[in-house]
């Protein structure tokens, strides 16, 4: 019995890596679609209707997400404890109301600036397809 576990438990593994190393070579493949341009917006208008202003001499990182993304209730905690440290905006993809935008963010625990991209410009402007999909600027917005 004890060696039909072990047996299982190293498929189990074995699949997981392979899983782990085809998603990374699909997201290498697709990242090649991706805006790779000089970050040139200024602004962002936030959920709560403030405004945040790129900073010039700090790196920035650009997380889009979506409340009906399964992987990115998974991705945004570990956003969260970026954002604690460091520069980040978050956009909202198609995600519903203001309302439903919050309940979503209060049920998670979540307090990283968020912008409602309801309509998905930025999601077109930056070409994203895949949820989650994160950007990093250096200081150079590069």
């Amino acid at each position: 019995m004890k060696d039909k576990i072990k047996k299982y438990i190293k498929e189990i593994i074995v699949f997981i890596v392979i899983l782990s190393v085809a998603a990374n070579i699909l997201s290498y493949y697709r990242s090649g679609d991706l805006n790779k341009e000089q970050l040139n917006i200024k602004s962002f208008k936030l959920l709560d209707n403030s405004v945040y202003s790129v900073k010039d001499d700090k790196p920035l990182i650009i997380y889009f997400w979506a409340t009906w993304c399964p992987v990115c209730k998974f991705q945004s905690p570990n956003i969260e404890t970026l954002s604690k440290d460091y520069e980040v905006i978050t956009i909202a993809t198609q995600s519903g109301s203001k309302e439903q935008i919050d309940k979503y963010l209060k049920d998670k625990n979540l307090t990283f600036k968020v912008v409602d991209d309801s309509d998905g410009y930025y999601a077109n402007k930056f070409n994203i397809s895949v949820f989650p999909t994160t950007f990093i600027y250096d200081k150079d917005k590069n």
